[in-house]
This record gives structure tokens, C-alpha cells and sequence, in this order.
């Protein structure tokens, strides 16, 4: 029976996307699947060298690995109106109105890692690379502005919510910012699996993951238990609605919508010379 190695974050609302397989509630058929978790940055560099059958991927790190993987067009991760966040120990009502910009260019940010695609939207706020930054494990983003290693924190998953309580400010949303800019969802992350596979037994997988997706979206208490575990500070009703934020109808299939939102976004990140060269989608059926 063919293994195929499967790698997502240790998050919520991946770990409720497939808590269905991980628990052997569906059928799998030929299938059996083998749970990697890594973070989103690692996950992104071990796509790069085609380690995983499939995996979640930022969207910005798919522009890197066309060669090796096809999107698979259930997992995706949107933000719609909402997404990853800028955010300061200071008082942000301190800056000039309007002038958020200019504060985020001249300060050294946190970020969670280059080949996210938060980082991206950075980029894409900016309109070029931030001049001082830090990488850091997206977990530990908080303790590095606190003590004073950053100004800003590039915030993704569940920081999301706890940022207030954990001490800090909002300085901008970039998915309100993209949604303003653009009328999409900012796209983050999605799942891809690998070309080697032949397309039938990637529409085989594409069935099964997407059947996951579903039976926690109609199991939600019981996907939300399984997941409540990676939410690092989130009691129940937080991480329902985290999960509800990034788990939902697009989850299930970007719709045009949502395929629109990812060419804008990467169609944005080639004319400014933050990734290689244009990508044309190329989607499992």
C-alpha cells in the first residue's frame, strides 16, 4: 500500500484540515499518509529540493518550486479582509496618520521567514524588500520584539489573536491592506503535491484531502478538539474561530476568486522583482 508523506504546520487550522486523515475517520482507499509537521519556512525550503509528496506551501514559495509541484485546489489559506500582521510594543497612535509606511521602513521587523507569503505582502506594502530585518520562528516573533532584538513582529497563525493580550499594537493588517488595494483575499498558503505522481493518482489524493477538509467542516466541535491542542494560548472559542478565519467554503476549492487573488499576487511579486519569473497556475483537475 503506496506512503505518501504529507507535511503541514503545527497550527490549528491545518491540524483541523486533516484531522479527518490523521484520525482515520474517511477512507483512503490505496492510501496511506504520513504526517510531517514543520513550520511554514521549513516546509517552504524542503519544497524547494521536492522532499515531500505533498505539503502545504506558502503561496510565495510555489512561485519557486513550478518545476516540482502542482497546486492542489483544496487547502487553500485566505485572508480575506484580514491576514498577517505588523505589530509594536509602542503606542501606534504615535505615528503621523497615514504615516504607517514610512514608521515600517525605517524600523527592523521580525519575520516569520523570506519565502512566506506574509513576507511577501510585506514587500508588496513596501514596494521593496524591508532594509532591516530578522528572521525568526513565527513562535518566538513576540519575545523578539519585546526584547528589543526588532521594533515590529511579522505576526501569521495565532498571534493573530493573542497580540493584544501578549502586550503589542496593531500597525497595519496587510490583509485589509491588500483587500483595499485589490478587492481579493491576500492567498497564503495552499497545498501542492508532486509532478512525479501521475495526474490521476494526484486527482486520487486531491479526492481524498479534500474529503478530510469536509468531514471536519461538517465534524467542527470534533475537528476543533483535535486541533485545540497545537493553538499555543488559544482556549476553544479562539481557536474556532481561528480556524474558521483560514478552514472554510474557499478551503474546500479556491473558487475564481480565489485563483484570481493568487495570480494577482504573484503577478504583483514578479513586476517587482521579488520572485524570478511569472508564474502560470497550474492546478490539479
Amino acid at each position: 500500500m503506496p506512503t505518501l508523506t504529507l507535511g503541514h504546520s503545527p497550527d490549528p487550522d491545518d491540524a483541523f484540515m486533516f484531522y479527518a486523515l490523521a484520525a482515520n475517520k474517511i477512507q483512503t482507499g490505496r492510501w496511506r499518509f504520513e504526517h510531517i509537521l514543520q513550520d511554514i519556512q521549513t516546509l517552504n525550503e524542503r519544497a524547494t529540493r521536492g522532499e515531500l509528496h505533498i505539503s502545504a506551501i506558502s503561496i510565495h514559495a510555489y512561485a519557486h518550486v513550478l518545476d516540482k509541484y502542482a497546486l492542489l485546489p483544496c487547502g487553500a489559506s485566505m485572508g480575506d479582509g484580514y491576514g498577517p500582521m505588523l505589530v509594536s510594543s509602542f503606542d501606534t497612535t504615535l505615528a503621523t496618520p497615514g504615516g504607517e509606511r514610512a514608521w515600517v521602513k525605517r524600523s527592523r521587523i521580525a519575520v516569520p521567514g523570506t519565502m512566506t507569503s506574509a513576507f511577501l505582502a510585506l514587500c508588496l506594502y513596501l514596494g521593496a524588500k524591508p532594509r532591516d530585518f530578522i528572521v525568526v520562528p513565527f513562535d518566538e516573533i513576540f519575545a523578539a520584539v519585546a526584547e528589543g532584538r526588532a521594533d515590529m513582529g511579522l505576526i501569521i497563525h495565532e498571534g493573530q489573536l493573542t497580540y493584544e493580550r501578549e502586550g503589542f499594537a496593531k500597525v497595519v493588517d496587510l490583509g485589509e491592506w491588500w483587500l483595499h488595494e485589490t478587492g481579493l483575499p491576500l492567498p497564503l498558503g495552499g497545498n501542492v503535491i508532486r509532478k512525479d505522481l501521475t495526474p490521476a493518482e494526484r486527482s486520487e489524493v486531491n479526492a481524498i484531502l479534500r474529503e478530510s477538509i469536509r468531514y471536519g467542516l461538517d465534524h467542527r466541535a470534533e475537528g476543533v478538539a483535535h486541533a485545540l491542542p497545537l493553538g499555543r494560548g488559544l482556549d476553544a472559542a479562539e481557536a474556532d474561530k481561528f480556524i474558521g478565519m483560514y478552514v472554510n467554503d474557499v478551503t474546500l476549492d479556491y473558487g475564481d476568486r480565489g485563483r484570481a487573488a493568487i495570480r494577482e499576487f504573484l503577478t504583483r511579486a514578479h513586476a517587482g522583482g521579488f520572485i524570478p519569473s511569472p508564474v502560470e497556475l497550474e492546478f490539479v483537475e
